[in-house]
């Protein structure tokens, strides 16, 4: 017979916290840690570079498919890719958590160590943050970055003839939100946990920067979209190779093929941002193809650091080239595949269907 879960609403909030601070990561540049109105945080540069993103249930996770430590590990990796595309290195983040109060305990803490585990490796802290109850699991994390001395790298800094590179996977983490979506999360774990819990080179950030990398982001929104917002910054065409893109492709392609099928079996409907018709598409045929294609394109939550290069400048290990800088033309700054406008959704929009 299994215990009763100890329930948030069942303790104290200072117990609570009492259970989450021994889990967060800790770093030499905390000189005050959580425990006190504000933390304090040394700032060798001078400078630091900030983001926020936020997690709010049954819109950027499900607690059905979602433990805490996946959620905690997603909510710091997010943030954490904002800071290592500027080409900082992660010093602290700051978490704010609304719960209900039937949520468990222990989906609390795991929420704290994936905290860890993705800011460990890192040197990454979490100094503080506030705890607050809600109808829902929202999770907002502020997180802050040491540039040590580099420049900023922005998103307006490519130029003509510059090379397209990418660190990291695309379309994986829209492939495990597939098969989640369509109740088959056991067709492929792997590509579950690239959704649940992703991993991207983060370290690869700093590394562009050092070897001169002149715009960069992170790929959360899709490669067409993100792609695009580094055009439209830079007043440039960022033209993609699709050859370049073949391993991500061919990995995919059997998950597709067994979504493909079992849609047309009926056991499933829309997947990601993709819809499969129940069409009588053979499972190696286009329909499989457009599936994978949707996923590579305009799948986000991969984190893969997308930048741009000199074209005589020797790509940082992690980075392989996937395109090229174009000179704006009169349709203006944008996206290309092979020279083409892509006729398909450019990503994730959170306002519109």
């Amino acid at each position: 017979m299994s215990e009763t879960p100890l329930l948030v609403r069942d303790v104290a909030e200072e117990a609570l916290l009492a259970r989450i601070f021994p889990l967060l990561p800790t770093a030499p540049t905390t000189l005050v840690g959580p425990g006190d109105d504000c933390a304090v945080v040394a700032a060798p540069d001078g400078r630091y570079v900030v983001s926020t993103d936020v997690l709010v249930e049954d819109r950027h996770f499900r607690r059905r498919w979602s433990s805490g430590f996946d959620v905690g590990r997603r909510a710091a990796v997010q943030n954490l890719a904002d800071v290592v595309s500027m080409g900082a290195r992660p010093a602290a983040l700051v978490v704010s958590l609304v719960m209900p109060g039937d949520l468990p305990v222990d989906w609390v803490t795991g929420l704290a160590r994936g905290l860890a585990d993705a800011c460990t490796p890192l040197g990454a802290a979490v100094v503080g943050g506030d705890l607050s109850g809600g109808d829902q699991v929202v999770v907002a994390v502020t997180v802050h970055g040491d540039l040590e001395g580099r420049d900023p790298v922005l998103r307006s800094g490519a130029r003509p003839g510059d090379v397209v590179a990418l660190a990291g996977t695309l379309g994986r983490s829209a492939a495990g939100l597939a098969l989640l979506d369509a109740g088959r999360g056991e067709v492929d774990e792997g590509l579950v946990a690239a959704y649940l819990r992703p991993d991207p080179p983060l370290a690869a950030g700093p590394a562009a920067a050092d070897a001169g990398a002149t715009a960069m982001m992170d790929v959360s929104d899709g490669l067409l979209r993100d792609a695009g917002r580094i055009a439209r910054a830079s007043d440039v065409v960022v033209d993609i190779d699709p050859a370049a893109l073949a391993d991500d492709r061919e990995g995919l392609r059997p998950t597709a093929a067994s979504l493909g099928a079992g849609l047309r079996d009926g056991q499933g409907a829309r997947v990601g941002a993709t819809a499969v018709s129940p069409a009588d598409d053979e499972a190696d045929g286009e329909g499989v193809a457009d599936l994978v294609d949707g996923w590579v394109l305009s799948g986000g939550e991969d984190h893969a650091l997308l930048a741009t290069f000199p074209a005589d400048v020797v790509l940082p290990t992690a980075f392989r080239a996937i395109g090229t800088v174009r000179r704006a033309g009169g349709d203006g700054p944008g996206v290309r595949v092979d020279g083409r406008v892509a006729q398909r959704s450019a990503g994730w929009d959170h306002f519109r269907a």
